[in-house]
């Protein structure tokens, strides 16, 4: 008996690898496309890496929301201040909007 629910659990087990590959395989990854992302370089113009590059795009991000006014844009229809995830929804599609020209 504990052969057998040995067995069905090492089957359950590599299916499931199996199916996390495939679901990794078929899922495309992100690509850096943002203006942030490629203007965060080092001094000696290298790609920055890990937590510089992390802080070196946030920096872009916050610089880009505070020149497009979109932080003043965030408001709703009665004229109030968006706040949690539709302020966060909106300030990202501003900046992408701003970063693209339009």
């Amino acid at each position: 008996m504990s052969k057998s629910i040995s067995l069905a659990l090492s089957s359950l087990f590599a299916a499931s690898v199996l199916l996390s590959q495939a679901a990794i395989a078929a899922t495309p990854a992100a690509p850096e496309t943002s203006a942030c992302a490629a203007k965060a370089l080092s001094k000696d113009g290298k790609p920055l890496a890990g937590a510089a590059k992390a802080s070196s795009i946030k920096k872009c991000e916050a610089e880009a929301v505070s020149a497009s006014g979109c932080t003043a844009k965030a408001v709703d229809k009665n004229g109030k201040a968006l706040g949690g995830a539709a302020k966060t929804s909106f300030l990202k599609k501003c900046v992408a909007d701003f970063q693209a020209g339009k």
